[in-house]
């Protein structure tokens, strides 16, 4: 069955979509609203709005998966859009700065919660690994698709309208939206394993410092954010100033930087087919560090020409989805389905955290220092967290198989070491629940075949310190049946096969 087959995935994605639209056209007009309120003080503005919209998605965010398991996650998403709805429909209606200090705070809030809740509904709906990994592509081709068109939209709808018009259009959608979510079959959250509140709210963060590849995303969070900063603060005085275009090429130039990530989004899923997400995730960072080197580059030699600056945000662009695409994956693996929520808050607290710290750089340091001391900071910072990410994020079988093959179930005070194959002490025809997987019990030094492979289940009681140098994982061998591969492949499976030994 096909992604878009499933119908309440459908209907979210449809939801997502026309939400991401509504909140494009706000974007242009909330611009629009503090150039009217504020004039010259229109950057500083915006610059406090988005620092308000940071915090807020670093505080909520974890909070929200705190208490989301407690509330049924249909009406608590529906909720939120109304929110947002009657929010973005006030703005048109303020008179002072501080009342968009005071919606933008309200709005981000219930956007805060509602993110992260969406994003953990997803793996509950779309259960097929190759399935979620195009629900993933398919939400970063709707992000960017926003970012391609609501500029134009905008642009199209003020020929003949009041920029105020844009924030009734994008109450609209979040009204629509709201229904859409509603019409969803969405599966409550699976009851959490920590007990306190305050436990739950900490969980995913204390899930990200310990397990490497997490480690990892967390430091590629600050690639993705020191990049892309540049693009959105930076365009608008870049383009208007420096390469003395027009608002019509302000457009265009976002559109470069959406074009980057459109055409890899619509590519990645089959190269995650075949090709590790750690190694797609660095090159993706790889990318970013050159994009943001040449446009370090291009200003200090003051080449002040759209096509190279063109190339330049497409490759951030392009860059940006090689991380951000297959995160979820990374994210859905590291954990037990029921730590799902709390890691999900945890990447979407701070990753805007990373934002957070990268927003005031390029907007407030450009206005006082210029643009080339400003991207050599954010070069700088792009370059630390894609070396961070490269040493805390190793790439040895050992570390990969501990991490995605071995997660420790005490059963009687035995250790059980699975990877959706063979569970060693658990009864047989048993299954426990491992990273996302189900582990079928097996005795020990008896064979199982599952899922095709041949699992050889392993001795646990082991010392710690051999448990450490010698992973005990189930032996893998592609094969139709046990015979087959004991006449056929004989002692050349030996040297074949992706295995690790108890010693």
């Amino acid at each position: 069955m096909g992604l878009f087959a499933i119908r309440d995935y459908r209907r979210l994605f449809s939801a997502q979509v026309i939400a991401l639209f509504g909140t494009g056209l706000a974007t242009v007009a909330l611009g629009l609203l503090a150039y009217e309120l504020a004039g010259p003080r229109a950057g500083a503005v915006l610059a406090t709005a988005l620092t308000i919209k940071m915090v807020a998605y670093v505080v909520v965010a974890p909070l929200a998966a705190a208490y989301v398991d407690r509330l049924p996650r249909r009406w608590f998403l529906t909720l939120l859009d109304v929110v947002r709805a009657l929010v973005v429909i006030a703005l048109p209606f303020v008179t002072e700065v501080w009342h968009i200090y005071v919606l933008i705070g309200v709005l981000q809030t219930a956007s805060a919660a509602f993110t992260p809740t969406f994003q953990a509904v997803i793996p509950d709906i779309v259960t097929e690994e190759a399935d979620y990994t195009r629900a993933l592509s398919a939400s970063q081709v709707a992000s960017t698709m926003e970012s391609l068109l609501s500029p134009v939209l905008a642009a199209v709808a003020l020929t003949f309208m009041s920029f105020n018009l844009l924030f009734l259009g994008t109450s609209a959608g979040f009204a629509v939206s709201a229904l859409l979510v509603l019409s969803t079959r969405i599966p409550n959250a699976r009851p959490s394993s920590h007990a306190n509140a305050w436990d739950r709210a900490v969980a995913g963060i204390r899930t990200f410092a310990a397990t490497p590849s997490l480690r990892g995303v967390m430091a590629l969070n600050l690639v993705v954010a020191a990049a892309g900063s540049i693009v959105v603060v930076n365009t608008v005085n870049y383009v208007r100033d420096v390469l003395g275009g027009t608002q019509s090429d302000v457009a265009w130039m976002l559109a470069a930087s959406g074009t980057g990530t459109l055409l890899v989004a619509l590519v990645l899923p089959r190269v995650l087919d075949r090709v590790a997400d750690r190694f797609v995730m660095l090159i993706g960072a790889a990318v970013l560090v050159l994009a943001v080197g040449a446009a370090v580059t291009t200003s200090a030699a003051s080449v002040a020409a759209a096509l190279p600056t063109g190339v330049i945000w497409v490759a951030i662009g392009g860059g940006m989805a090689l991380i951000i695409t297959p995160t979820g994956r990374v994210l859905r693996r590291a954990v037990d389905p029921t730590g799902i929520p709390e890691v999900f808050a945890a990447q979407f607290s701070l990753s805007h955290l990373a934002w957070l710290v990268t927003y005031p750089i390029a907007g407030w340091v450009a206005t006082q220092a210029g643009f080339t001391i400003t991207w050599t900071v954010l070069a700088g910072l792009a370059v630390i967290g894609a070396i961070t990410a490269l040493a805390a994020w190793p790439r040895n079988e050992k570390a990969e198989a501990e991490e995605r093959a071995a997660v420790a179930v005490t059963q009687h005070g035995e250790t059980v070491e699975a990877e959706g194959r063979a569970a060693v002490g658990v009864p047989r025809d048993e299954t426990v629940e491992t990273g996302g997987r189900t582990a079928v019990g097996v005795p020990r030094d008896e064979t199982v075949e599952t899922g095709g492979r041949t699992a050889v289940a392993v001795q646990p009681r082991i010392r710690k310190a051999e448990a450490q140098a010698h992973v005990a994982v189930a032996v893998a061998t592609e094969v139709a049946t046990r015979e087959a591969a004991e006449a056929a492949e004989g002692t050349l499976a030996a040297s074949q096969c992706a295995c690790v030994r108890t010693i």
